[in-house]
């Protein structure tokens, strides 16, 4: 497991005064609001930045951070991720996982044969979906309903499935 968590990559700048306009990865937006520091991921070591101001523009966030005051300070970092510790990550609920967590998953089935590895989550409206690579180099869609993923077990680094009705015809 990673010790830090995406929730947003920088995807243009805002403005002159050095605010940016992020696109987020975290299901809640509003969760900048309570967020006091990000980590830039820089390309070498991350570096903190402390956010001034939060606005919200249709699907985007617009962040004012401390450490630049000009166009010319942020723009560089276009594209960059912006990233959380785990002690700032929102906390789940049961049966919730972080998506950075299920990638690379081994996939088993509820009969103990080992079915491939998890690649991809594809957020539906309804629920997720699970890219599954079978160990013979197909990709699967599964859906992530308690009837279809039946385990995540972290420690292990294991999911098991129950492979439903139809599930594996093409």
């Amino acid at each position: 497991m990673d010790d830090t968590l995406r929730v947003g990559v920088i995807s243009s700048t805002h403005g002159v005064r050095g605010e940016v306009k992020v696109f987020p990865t975290t299901d809640d937006q509003n969760r900048f609001k309570k967020l006091k520091t990000v980590l830039l991921d820089t390309g070498q070591e991350p570096e903190v930045l402390h956010i001034e101001g939060v606005k919200f523009f249709k699907k985007m966030v617009i962040l004012k951070f401390r450490e630049f005051d000009s166009i010319n300070e942020v723009e560089k970092y276009k594209g960059r991720d912006l990233l959380v510790t785990r002690d700032q990550a929102v906390k789940l609920g049961p049966d919730e996982n972080f998506i950075a967590d299920l990638i690379g998953l081994s996939v088993v089935t509820d009969e103990g044969e080992a079915f491939g590895t998890l690649k991809d989550v594809i957020q539906t409206g309804a629920n997720d979906v699970y890219v599954i690579e079978h160990k013979d180099g197909k990709e699967y869609l599964f859906p992530a309903i308690k009837s279809c993923i039946l385990d995540v077990d972290l420690d292990r680094q294991e999911m098991t499935v129950h492979i439903l009705d139809g599930l594996l015809d093409l």
